[in-house]
């Protein structure tokens, strides 16, 4: 019981971020952007920063879709992360329904 505790506990504490699948072409692994702003500590300006890491994807997700990743143990050399969930589909998901669509009319006609 007392190792069940704390293996929840270990999840609870692995690093977690929102980004943005900026490429699903490989199979079962998504390349997110992760984008971090603050503050420079002299001039106060907002800095962005971003960064790419690869993901594990076994819930679909596409190209423009919001998702939320975890850390997780090395999945293979440069795979670290895993996919939690997807938050919000994007632009890319509806543009790959319509031209699927769009390729089936071409074919029928």
């Amino acid at each position: 019981m007392a190792e069940q505790a704390t293996q929840t506990a270990d999840r609870q504490r692995r690093k977690q971020r929102t980004g943005v699948v900026t490429s699903d072409k490989m199979n079962k692994t998504v390349t997110v952007t992760l984008v971090r702003r603050y503050a420079h500590p002299v001039y106060g300006k907002q800095i962005t920063r971003t960064k790419t890491v690869k993901a594990r994807n076994e819930q679909g997700a596409k190209t423009g879709d919001t998702v939320r990743i975890m850390e997780t143990r090395p999945l293979s050399r440069t795979k670290n992360w895993r996919l939690v969930r997807i938050v919000t589909r994007g632009a890319g998901a509806a543009l790959a329904g319509e031209k699927s669509e769009n390729a089936a009319a071409v074919v029928t006609t």
